[in-house]
Protein backbone atom coordinates (compact mmCIF):
# COMPACT_ATOMS: atom_id res chain seq x y z
CA UNK A 1 0.00 0.00 0.00
CA UNK A 2 1.22 3.24 -1.04
CA UNK A 3 1.76 6.27 1.45
CA UNK A 4 1.43 4.32 4.51
CA UNK A 5 0.50 6.40 7.69
CA UNK A 6 1.09 5.58 11.43
CA UNK A 7 -2.25 7.14 12.49
CA UNK A 8 -3.27 4.24 14.80
CA UNK A 9 0.75 3.91 16.57
CA UNK A 10 0.09 3.41 19.91
CA UNK A 11 -3.77 2.82 19.46
CA UNK A 12 -5.74 -0.29 20.08
CA UNK A 13 -9.30 -1.27 18.26
CA UNK A 14 -12.18 -3.47 18.60
CA UNK A 15 -13.29 -4.79 15.11
CA UNK A 16 -17.03 -7.03 15.39
CA UNK A 17 -17.11 -9.37 12.03
CA UNK A 18 -13.56 -9.13 11.95
CA UNK A 19 -12.63 -12.98 10.41
CA UNK A 20 -13.37 -12.06 6.28
CA UNK A 21 -14.74 -9.03 4.38
CA UNK A 22 -14.96 -5.68 5.46
CA UNK A 23 -14.33 -6.79 8.97
CA UNK A 24 -11.21 -8.05 7.51
CA UNK A 25 -10.12 -5.12 5.53
CA UNK A 26 -10.91 -2.57 8.25
CA UNK A 27 -8.82 -4.92 10.82
CA UNK A 28 -5.73 -5.12 8.31
CA UNK A 29 -5.67 -1.40 7.57
CA UNK A 30 -5.57 -0.38 11.17
CA UNK A 31 -2.64 -2.48 12.08
CA UNK A 32 -0.68 -1.69 8.90
CA UNK A 33 -1.12 1.89 10.09
CA UNK A 34 0.44 0.36 13.91
CA UNK A 35 -2.47 -0.05 15.44
CA UNK A 36 -3.31 -2.98 17.68
CA UNK A 37 -6.95 -4.87 17.34
CA UNK A 38 -8.93 -7.86 18.70
CA UNK A 39 -11.01 -9.33 15.80
CA UNK A 40 -14.21 -11.39 17.07
CA UNK A 41 -16.03 -13.66 14.87
CA UNK A 42 -18.32 -16.74 15.17
CA UNK A 43 -16.03 -18.86 14.42
CA UNK A 44 -12.80 -19.39 15.84
CA UNK A 45 -11.02 -20.95 12.66
CA UNK A 46 -11.96 -18.52 10.96
CA UNK A 47 -10.63 -16.19 13.16
CA UNK A 48 -7.67 -18.06 12.90
CA UNK A 49 -7.36 -18.08 9.15
CA UNK A 50 -7.57 -14.53 9.43
CA UNK A 51 -5.03 -13.99 11.65
CA UNK A 52 -2.31 -16.62 10.11
CA UNK A 53 -3.08 -14.05 7.00
CA UNK A 54 -3.05 -10.63 8.85
CA UNK A 55 0.46 -12.10 10.74
CA UNK A 56 0.54 -9.20 13.27
CA UNK A 57 2.13 -10.96 16.10
CA UNK A 58 0.98 -9.99 19.35
CA UNK A 59 -0.78 -6.83 18.06
CA UNK A 60 -3.93 -9.16 17.02
CA UNK A 61 -5.98 -10.61 19.43
CA UNK A 62 -9.54 -13.04 18.33
CA UNK A 63 -12.06 -14.05 20.13
CA UNK A 64 -14.88 -16.37 19.03
CA UNK A 65 -18.88 -15.53 20.07
CA UNK A 66 -21.82 -14.31 19.34
CA UNK A 67 -21.84 -10.61 18.86
CA UNK A 68 -25.74 -10.64 20.04
CA UNK A 69 -24.29 -11.62 23.30
CA UNK A 70 -23.75 -9.03 25.80
CA UNK A 71 -21.68 -11.17 27.86
CA UNK A 72 -19.49 -11.90 24.31
CA UNK A 73 -19.21 -8.09 24.07
CA UNK A 74 -17.84 -7.56 27.35
CA UNK A 75 -15.11 -9.97 27.21
CA UNK A 76 -13.89 -8.63 23.34
CA UNK A 77 -13.65 -5.22 25.18
CA UNK A 78 -11.83 -6.41 28.10
CA UNK A 79 -9.65 -8.24 26.18
CA UNK A 80 -8.51 -5.86 24.65
CA UNK A 81 -8.57 -3.59 27.84
CA UNK A 82 -6.64 -6.31 29.51
CA UNK A 83 -3.57 -6.80 26.75
CA UNK A 84 -3.41 -3.42 25.11
CA UNK A 85 -3.92 -1.28 28.32
CA UNK A 86 -6.69 1.00 26.35
CA UNK A 87 -9.69 0.51 23.53
CA UNK A 88 -9.94 3.60 21.50
CA UNK A 89 -11.51 2.01 18.10
CA UNK A 90 -14.72 0.60 17.64
CA UNK A 91 -15.86 -1.04 14.60
CA UNK A 92 -19.44 -2.26 14.37
CA UNK A 93 -19.40 -4.72 11.34
CA UNK A 94 -22.20 -7.32 12.57
CA UNK A 95 -25.01 -8.15 10.08
CA UNK A 96 -27.01 -10.86 9.23
CA UNK A 97 -29.43 -11.67 6.06
CA UNK A 98 -30.97 -14.82 6.48
CA UNK A 99 -33.92 -14.19 4.45
CA UNK A 100 -34.61 -13.60 0.71
CA UNK A 101 -37.99 -12.45 -0.67
CA UNK A 102 -41.33 -10.07 0.47
CA UNK A 103 -41.66 -8.92 3.34
CA UNK A 104 -45.20 -9.18 2.95
CA UNK A 105 -43.79 -13.73 3.35
CA UNK A 106 -41.26 -12.74 5.91
CA UNK A 107 -41.64 -14.62 9.49
CA UNK A 108 -41.70 -12.08 11.88
CA UNK A 109 -39.19 -14.11 14.08
CA UNK A 110 -36.93 -13.88 11.34
CA UNK A 111 -37.68 -10.10 11.25
CA UNK A 112 -36.85 -9.73 15.15
CA UNK A 113 -33.58 -12.04 14.91
CA UNK A 114 -32.38 -9.28 11.82
CA UNK A 115 -33.03 -6.75 14.00
CA UNK A 116 -31.89 -7.75 17.50
CA UNK A 117 -28.10 -9.03 15.65
CA UNK A 118 -27.62 -5.62 12.82
CA UNK A 119 -28.83 -3.29 15.62
CA UNK A 120 -29.37 -3.91 18.82
CA UNK A 121 -26.11 -5.53 19.64
CA UNK A 122 -24.23 -2.38 17.72
CA UNK A 123 -26.60 -0.47 20.44
CA UNK A 124 -25.10 -2.60 23.03
CA UNK A 125 -21.66 -2.77 21.99
CA UNK A 126 -21.52 1.19 22.12
CA UNK A 127 -22.92 1.16 25.31
CA UNK A 128 -20.57 -0.64 26.93
CA UNK A 129 -17.74 0.55 25.72
CA UNK A 130 -19.06 4.04 26.75
CA UNK A 131 -19.79 2.54 29.77
CA UNK A 132 -16.40 0.47 30.22
CA UNK A 133 -13.66 3.34 29.33
CA UNK A 134 -15.44 5.84 26.64
CA UNK A 135 -16.62 8.34 29.07
CA UNK A 136 -13.96 9.33 30.63
CA UNK A 137 -11.50 8.39 28.32
CA UNK A 138 -13.20 9.29 24.41
CA UNK A 139 -13.00 7.10 21.37
CA UNK A 140 -14.38 6.39 17.74
CA UNK A 141 -16.60 4.31 16.28
CA UNK A 142 -17.59 3.27 13.00
CA UNK A 143 -20.61 1.41 11.91
CA UNK A 144 -20.70 -0.40 8.68
CA UNK A 145 -24.34 0.84 7.48
CA UNK A 146 -25.25 0.10 3.44
CA UNK A 147 -26.87 1.56 0.50
CA UNK A 148 -29.71 -1.14 1.73
CA UNK A 149 -30.26 1.44 4.15
CA UNK A 150 -30.91 4.45 1.69
CA UNK A 151 -34.01 2.93 -0.16
CA UNK A 152 -35.94 0.27 -0.88
CA UNK A 153 -33.85 -3.47 -0.35
CA UNK A 154 -36.01 -5.08 -2.56
CA UNK A 155 -36.03 -9.11 -1.67
CA UNK A 156 -33.23 -8.06 0.98
CA UNK A 157 -35.85 -5.61 2.87
CA UNK A 158 -35.58 -6.48 6.29
CA UNK A 159 -31.62 -6.09 5.79
CA UNK A 160 -32.42 -3.08 4.17
CA UNK A 161 -34.43 -2.01 7.29
CA UNK A 162 -31.80 -2.95 9.75
CA UNK A 163 -28.89 -0.80 8.16
CA UNK A 164 -30.94 2.42 7.69
CA UNK A 165 -31.92 1.75 11.31
CA UNK A 166 -27.94 1.76 11.87
CA UNK A 167 -27.48 5.01 10.09
CA UNK A 168 -30.09 6.85 12.20
CA UNK A 169 -28.49 4.88 15.35
CA UNK A 170 -24.98 6.37 14.41
CA UNK A 171 -26.87 10.29 13.99
CA UNK A 172 -28.18 9.55 17.55
CA UNK A 173 -25.10 7.89 19.44
CA UNK A 174 -22.89 10.87 17.91
CA UNK A 175 -25.28 13.65 19.59
CA UNK A 176 -25.40 11.44 22.71
CA UNK A 177 -21.56 10.41 23.16
CA UNK A 178 -20.90 13.86 22.11
CA UNK A 179 -18.08 15.50 22.48
CA UNK A 180 -15.69 12.97 23.64
CA UNK A 181 -16.52 10.78 21.14
CA UNK A 182 -16.92 11.03 17.58
CA UNK A 183 -19.49 8.20 15.62
CA UNK A 184 -19.68 7.48 11.86
CA UNK A 185 -20.82 5.36 9.53
CA UNK A 186 -19.99 3.80 6.08
CA UNK A 187 -22.66 2.74 3.56
CA UNK A 188 -21.05 0.80 0.79
CA UNK A 189 -22.32 -0.86 -2.02
CA UNK A 190 -21.57 -4.53 -3.73
CA UNK A 191 -18.16 -5.25 -2.27
CA UNK A 192 -16.69 -8.40 -3.08
CA UNK A 193 -16.62 -10.35 -0.13
CA UNK A 194 -18.31 -13.73 0.53
CA UNK A 195 -21.55 -12.48 2.39
CA UNK A 196 -22.15 -10.21 -0.66
CA UNK A 197 -21.26 -13.54 -3.76
CA UNK A 198 -25.06 -13.98 -4.68
CA UNK A 199 -24.96 -10.50 -6.01
CA UNK A 200 -21.92 -10.87 -8.40
CA UNK A 201 -20.85 -14.16 -9.26
CA UNK A 202 -21.09 -15.18 -12.61
CA UNK A 203 -21.88 -11.79 -13.22
CA UNK A 204 -19.42 -9.11 -11.79
CA UNK A 205 -18.73 -7.30 -15.29
CA UNK A 206 -22.14 -6.58 -15.67
CA UNK A 207 -22.67 -5.96 -12.56
CA UNK A 208 -19.69 -3.69 -12.65
CA UNK A 209 -21.11 -1.67 -15.67
CA UNK A 210 -23.53 -0.30 -13.14
CA UNK A 211 -20.46 1.46 -11.12
CA UNK A 212 -19.19 4.37 -13.03
CA UNK A 213 -16.01 3.59 -11.39
CA UNK A 214 -15.90 0.59 -13.40
CA UNK A 215 -15.55 -1.74 -10.87
CA UNK A 216 -17.13 -3.55 -7.52
CA UNK A 217 -15.60 -2.58 -4.05
CA UNK A 218 -13.45 -4.16 -2.55
CA UNK A 219 -12.67 -4.53 1.58
CA UNK A 220 -9.35 -2.51 1.30
CA UNK A 221 -11.73 0.68 0.18
CA UNK A 222 -13.89 0.19 3.48
CA UNK A 223 -10.99 -0.36 4.79
CA UNK A 224 -9.28 2.85 4.07
CA UNK A 225 -12.58 4.79 4.33
CA UNK A 226 -12.75 3.41 8.28
CA UNK A 227 -9.36 4.62 8.77
CA UNK A 228 -10.33 7.60 7.91
CA UNK A 229 -13.20 8.20 10.29
CA UNK A 230 -11.47 6.49 13.29
CA UNK A 231 -8.35 8.78 13.17
CA UNK A 232 -7.81 12.01 13.92
CA UNK A 233 -7.91 13.08 10.42
CA UNK A 234 -11.80 13.14 11.01
CA UNK A 235 -11.76 15.16 14.56
CA UNK A 236 -14.27 17.66 13.21
CA UNK A 237 -16.67 14.84 11.66
CA UNK A 238 -18.96 13.01 13.51
CA UNK A 239 -22.33 11.69 12.89
CA UNK A 240 -21.92 11.14 9.07
CA UNK A 241 -22.85 8.52 6.63
CA UNK A 242 -20.24 8.11 4.24
CA UNK A 243 -21.90 6.31 1.15
CA UNK A 244 -19.28 4.19 -0.56
CA UNK A 245 -20.91 3.03 -4.15
CA UNK A 246 -18.06 3.53 -6.78
CA UNK A 247 -21.01 6.52 -8.00
CA UNK A 248 -23.71 4.57 -8.77
CA UNK A 249 -26.25 6.48 -6.48
CA UNK A 250 -25.65 9.37 -9.04
CA UNK A 251 -26.19 7.54 -12.35
CA UNK A 252 -29.42 8.31 -14.10
CA UNK A 253 -32.02 5.43 -14.91
CA UNK A 254 -33.90 5.54 -18.14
Amino acid sequence: MAGVLNRFEGKAALVTGGSRGIGLGIAERILQEGGSVVITGRKQESLDEAAKGLNAGDRLLTLAGNASHEDHRAEAIELAMDKFGRLDHVVGNVGINPFYGSTLDLPLDTARKVLDTNVVSTLGLAQQVWHRTWKENGGSMVIIASVGGLKSAGPIGIYGTSKAALIHLTMQLSDDMAPGVRVNAISPAVVKTRFAEALYVDKEDEVARAYPIGRLGVPEDIGAAAAYFLSDDAAWVTGQNLVADGGSGHTKTV
